[in-house]
This record gives structure tokens, C-alpha cells and sequence, in this order.
């Protein structure tokens, strides 16, 4: 990945600034690959891409970051669907407001962006006089592969409890 300074200062510091985060290095290496990456990222993925940028850089300071980040809303902290188990997973709340759509058999994330999610957070704002600070939104259910995989008795049981999953690499849309 390259780095622009100026390109970096905008999308990189300025958050960071605007929070109050004192800027370093690395703070700033880590905030980059969450915000430039097109795959929802755990911890190790996060530790091992910077590390490939900084051979410096600690697990320790990963997850100080990581906890400083979500503290400050700058990233979220994902567990789609737990389809692998209890990992955790994190993006930049940079982007728009999306829905997460998992497959729960092969492990896809596709991101859905539209009006239908504006549309229900205005809905439950006004209909509850509720003020939305966080919003996450997961779908779970077969991607249009493994529907055409399954035995047809499988898309009719209900619940994560009594789904079949195949372990596979997880894969993930580009980022909007």
C-alpha cells in the first residue's frame, strides 16, 4: 500500500485530530489499513499487514489502538453473525451507513448500501423519539452459490443453531 502524506493527512489525521487522539506513527499505520481496506479485518490480519509496513509494531499496540479507536467511534467492532466463532472483525465508521449480508454457510460479507436503511433509522428515531449514535445492521442467510448447493431441506431450517456450516475462506465485497 503507498502512502501520500496529504492523502493520509485528510482521510487519516483529521479523524484522528478531531478526537483528540495523539498522533503516532503507528496509531496512524493502523487507522490507514482499516480505512483503505476492502475486507473486514481481525485483529492478527490488522497486526499482520502492519507489521509488513512497520516491523516495529506490537500486538499490544494493535489492540490499544484498536480499543482507543472504537472508544472514540472512529471504527467499529463487527462479529458477523459469529460465523467464525467469537473472532472479531473491524471497519472504519468513514464509510455510509450499510448492512452487513453473511452467508452462513461459505463465510461472504457483502455490504448493502441504500435509502431502505435511512428510511428505518428515520423510522425508529421518530416512531420511538430515539436518538441513533451506533447503528450495525448483519443479515444472515445462503448467497446465491450455496443456495444452488444445498439440499433443499437445509434453506427451510431456521436458526444458527440448527444450520449446517461448511468452513471456508471468508470472503468480502469491496468496500463503497
Amino acid at each position: 500500500m503507498e502512502r501520500n502524506p496529504s492523502a493520509l493527512a485528510s482521510t487519516v489525521r483529521s479523524p484522528l485530530r478531531k478526537h483528540g487522539i495523539r498522533l503516532t506513527r503507528q496509531r496512524e499505520l493502523l487507522f490507514e489499513i482499516i480505512n483503505n481496506s476492502h475486507d473486514h479485518l481481525n485483529a492478527d490480519q490488522l497486526y499482520e499487514l502492519a507489521k509488513k509496513q512497520d516491523a516495529k509494531i506490537n500486538r499490544v499496540t494493535v489492540y490499544r489502538t484498536l480499543k482507543l479507536l472504537k472508544t472514540e467511534g472512529l471504527i467499529d467492532e463487527l462479529d458477523l453473525m459469529h460465523f467464525d466463532g467469537e473472532q472479531h472483525y473491524y471497519e472504519t465508521r468513514l464509510k455510509q451507513p450499510h448492512a452487513h449480508i453473511v452467508c452462513l454457510r461459505c463465510g461472504s460479507v457483502q455490504e448493502f448500501f441504500g435509502e431502505p436503511l435511512q428510511r428505518l433509522r428515520e423510522q425508529i428515531e421518530s416512531g420511538f423519539g430515539f436518538q441513533i449514535l451506533v447503528n450495525r445492521t448483519e443479515v444472515g442467510g445462503y448467497c446465491a452459490d450455496c443456495q444452488n448447493t444445498l439440499p433443499s431441506e437445509e434453506t427451510l431450517e431456521a436458526g444458527p443453531a440448527r444450520r449446517k456450516v461448511i468452513p471456508s475462506k471468508r470472503r468480502s465485497s469491496p468496500k463503497k
